[in-house]
């Protein structure tokens, strides 16, 4: 069953960032002549009534531009209602202040914050890294994470940190130079303008998915095909009393793909933990559009099989009672030789691997339906019902099974002699079972570093899917000390 999601309120399903122009400005400000680099932002701005000059006829565009100020200009800007707004309580920041609405309802959105001694400093120069975090955060900029960065005058436990690099990724601003982007220097009104102005062009397309919305309490991104670039999806946790989480989804280029969102319904509704979107993204009038379509579909999910080192001719597909299914499986091998295909529906199989040799290798192959997501878990072993495990020369003991119900699992023998181990899946029941010597062995595996190794004996896995049986043997290793 699919339906278009209806989300009222700040979720918007299919939404454009239509191209913006600027009409000539009849401004004139004595000391921002066109040639400034800022020029243009500042006019708009000012013939938009966001910001205004001096009596004397000047905008002074290398004046600092304080934090009330910035709260002012950017309510505006993003049209936020002032009335009725809560006092935040700062210690300097009274109801006769003239920025005080805007500080308020700002506080209240999450979108500004004081400090940590009770005041707001409403007349302190805003510095760039303060700035940074109240443009994320008031225009709800989607919050991609940025590992590689040429500024060193970042660190990740900055508080500024993350919300900087968000801007700069957008190209809403750069550095102070090639590797600094100085988070402490103030802000001057001129800058102040170029960046906003920069800001409302930047913001992508977006969809924003509020907890909210979904009548939740919390959510996160359960599933998502992302990687396959069609859009990008980032979480947003919320601050307690003051804002709450939300999934930014951003198009990239036309294309479908898959979304899940998993959360904890609020109390006292009745909802599911769990919803299932498509996301569709097509291009209106040049625009990248994204359209949310909540679904129960179930996904077309990659199978992968490992340890194929030989070329493939052909691989065929049947239900573990024997139904044919294909002869001739569509797949594709990866760079690490990793070989998948595609399973349409849950159940248990059987895919047959013939080789160019003429050697033909079985895996039992599972798929299990999970509500709360578009793909199913997948579970895919080799056909292997024997092993043989040889232990080093050097071990001359004799050895003992732990568990009690290994014979159930495994026949586990020692040729005469020797320290060959042979094992045996019974295929009664899958399980792991410890084969444990009567002293520990150790070895050098680091020459130079002086590393080593130690093992108390081996165990055995033994994984079975309908009829198909593997068994893997590994030693088993504890702390050399």
């Amino acid at each position: 069953m699919k339906r278009r999601l209806s989300i009222f309120g700040a979720l918007v399903l299919a939404i454009s960032l239509p191209a913006t122009s600027f009409a000539a400005s009849t401004l004139q400000f004595s000391d921002v002549p066109q040639t400034k680099h800022f020029a243009e932002a500042v006019y708009d701005l000012a013939e938009r009534n966001i910001i205004g000059g001096y009596p004397d006829g000047t905008f002074k565009p290398g004046n600092s531009i304080t934090r009330g100020q910035a709260a002012a200009i950017i309510a505006k800007m993003t049209n936020l209602d002032t009335t009725n707004v809560k006092n935040p309580g700062y210690k300097d920041v009274s109801t006769a202040n003239g920025y005080y609405k805007a500080i308020a309802a700002m506080t209240e959105k999450g979108m500004i914050s004081g400090y940590g001694d009770g005041r707001f400093g409403p007349n302190d120069p805003i510095k760039r890294g303060q700035m940074a975090s109240i443009i994320v955060k008031a225009f709800d900029l989607p919050r991609e994470p940025i590992y590689n960065h040429p500024f060193k005058d970042l660190s990740n436990n900055q508080s500024h940190t993350e919300n900087i690099l968000a801007i700069y990724a957008l190209g809403i601003t750069s550095g102070t130079t090639s590797t600094t982007f100085s988070p402490n220097a103030v802000i001057t009104r001129g800058q102040a303008a170029k960046m906003l102005r920069a800001t409302e062009e930047a913001k992508p397309p977006m969809v924003t998915i509020k907890a909210s919305d979904l009548k939740w309490e919390y959510v996160r991104i359960w599933q998502s095909d992302a990687e396959d670039g069609y859009f990008k999806a980032f979480e947003v946790f919320g601050t307690e009393g003051y804002t709450e989480d939300k999934i930014q989804v951003v198009p990239v280029k036309e294309g479908k793909g898959i979304l899940n969102l998993q959360g904890r319904p609020s109390k006292g509704s009745n909802v599911k933990d769990y919803v299932k979107y498509y996301v569709h993204i097509t291009k209106v009038n040049g625009e990248l559009t994204l359209t949310l379509e909540e679904t129960e579909d179930m996904a077309p999910t990659a199978v992968q099989l490992y340890d194929i080192k030989e070329n493939i001719e052909t691989i065929s597909l049947a239900t573990m009672e024997g139904e044919k299914i294909s002869d001739n499986v569509p797949f594709n091998v990866d760079q690490y030789t990793i070989v998948s295909f595609d399973i349409d529906n849950p159940g248990q199989y059987i895919a047959t691997v013939k080789l160019e040799s003429g050697k033909e290798i079985r895996y039992g192959i599972e798929a299990k339906q999970n509500d709360a997501q578009s793909y199913y878990d997948v579970e895919a072993i080799r056909e292997n019902p024997t092993d043989v495990y040889v232990e080093t020369e050097k071990y001359k003991g004799g050895f003992k099974i732990r568990e009690k119900d290994a014979a159930q699992i495994a026949e586990i023998t020692r040729d005469p002699g020797t320290n060959t181990f042979r094992i045996k899946a019974t295929g009664k029941k899958e399980g792991t079972v410890h084969i444990d010597y009567d002293h520990r062995l150790t070895e050098i595996v680091c020459e130079g570093l002086e590393c080593s190794s130690a093992w108390i004996g081996f165990v055995v896995d033994v994984r079975q899917i309908g009829s198909i049986v593997n068994v893997y043997v590994r030693r088993d290793l504890e702390l050399d000390h």
